[in-house]
């Protein structure tokens, strides 16, 4: 039976497995505190060009989402993110548990955009609302839409002028820079942003995601609020043996590897239906598509 409903379904990409394996006799130290996940930071930070930045190995997305949210932002503060938004519509108000409002716009085609931003500062400008300070995006959007490297930029200085903080949810990054309609690399990403993680469970992974904070405002004291949301595992290595297998060979490496065979499989997929009458919820550019089918 082919099982068309997510790109989690499965297990692990084999070679994660065999990785996980060859190391499940070693003796190391707890919560993330390893060789091996300092070892797939440095890589990541190799991936991306940059030293000076913090990698954290997370468990899933909602809790990278929740820590960087209750992290970064003040009681008082809110988050702006589009009506189809992860950090909205599918954590369950985790983030709201925090004590953050979730901003929601609406949007045609699943992006945040500067104009959105400017309509949400003027709608919550004084003491009685919650003050605006992050806009958060997903890279690609929760239905298969693509920021262009044109649009990214322009929320970014959006963002600078207005004080926002901007976190990419990146639990499909992957698919993001492997799309053929893809510009935006991710050197240029990490340079545009002030978090975001490069997403393992949706590409590869048994689970864990990592976890990449550009900003030192947002990182200080970071794991004292991992720990706090729950989301320290103890056997952190696991994590980091994951993000090793899934990054050896950084560009060429099987995480790409993975994502480009997906996105060119769902087009085929996608091309195959449209042929056949059917219509689409939304323009997908990655592996999302959205078939709309009959009752």
């Amino acid at each position: 039976m082919i099982y068309f409903r997510s790109d989690y379904s499965q297990g692990a990409h084999p070679k994660v497995m065999e990785a996980l394996a060859k190391t499940n006799a070693e003796h190391t130290d707890g919560y993330c505190m390893d060789p091996h996940c300092e070892n797939a930071a440095r890589m990541i930070r190799e991936l991306i060009g940059i030293d000076d930045c913090a990698v954290h190995m997370m468990v899933g997305g909602t809790p990278c989402n929740v820590t960087v949210i209750a992290a970064a932002l003040r009681p008082y503060e809110a988050v702006i993110a589009v009506r189809t938004g992860h950090a909205y519509k599918h954590e369950t108000g985790a983030v709201e548990g925090t004590g953050h409002r979730v901003i929601a716009m609406d949007s045609t085609d699943g992006k945040l955009t500067p104009e959105l931003i400017d309509r949400a500062m003027e709608e919550y400008d004084d003491e009685h609302t919650p003050l605006p300070r992050m806009a958060y995006v997903s890279q690609p959007t929760e239905i298969g839409s693509l920021y262009s490297k044109a649009e990214m930029t322009a929320l970014s200085k959006k963002c600078a002028e207005k004080n926002l903080y901007l976190y990419v949810d990146g639990a499909r990054l992957g698919s993001a820079l492997t799309s053929d309609e893809n510009d935006l690399t991710i050197c240029e990403l990490a340079r545009l942003c002030d978090a975001f993680y490069i997403g393992g469970t949706k590409n590869g992974a048994l689970f864990g995601e990592a976890l990449v904070i550009l900003n030192k405002a947002i990182d200080d004291h970071f794991r004292f609020m991992i720990k706090r949301q729950c989301g320290l595992l103890a056997k952190g290595r696991l994590i980091g043996v994951q993000f090793e297998a899934l990054l050896e060979g950084g560009k060429d490496s099987i995480y790409f590897e993975m994502a480009a065979r997906a996105n060119r499989l769902a087009k085929k997929l996608r091309d195959g239906l449209a042929k056949s009458g059917v219509k689409f919820y939304s323009e997908s550019q990655t592996n999302q598509i959205f078939p709309v089918l009959p009752v």
